[in-house]
């Protein structure tokens, strides 16, 4: 797996995925009570946290894109 991530791209990520799995847990807004958005949230919140941390996104590979800057 080579990265294809860069800096800025992983940031996004990991603050959007933290805020996908917090949101549901706090219940904040109300529409997280409903229980599949809740779970689809924190599921799309893992894989976003995920992929930030390993910095690597498969969607990335099969598009042939990458932010990651080669020094």
């Amino acid at each position: 797996m080579t990265a294809n991530l860069g800096k800025i791209d992983r940031a996004i990520r990991a603050l959007l995925g933290l805020v996908l799995i917090a949101a549901p847990l706090q219940n904040l807004p109300p529409i997280w009570s409903n229980w599949i958005f809740a779970f689809a949230s924190i599921g799309i919140g893992l894989v976003l946290v995920l992929t930030a941390l390993f910095q690597f996104c498969p969607m990335y590979r099969l598009l042939g894109l990458s932010t990651c800057k080669i020094d």
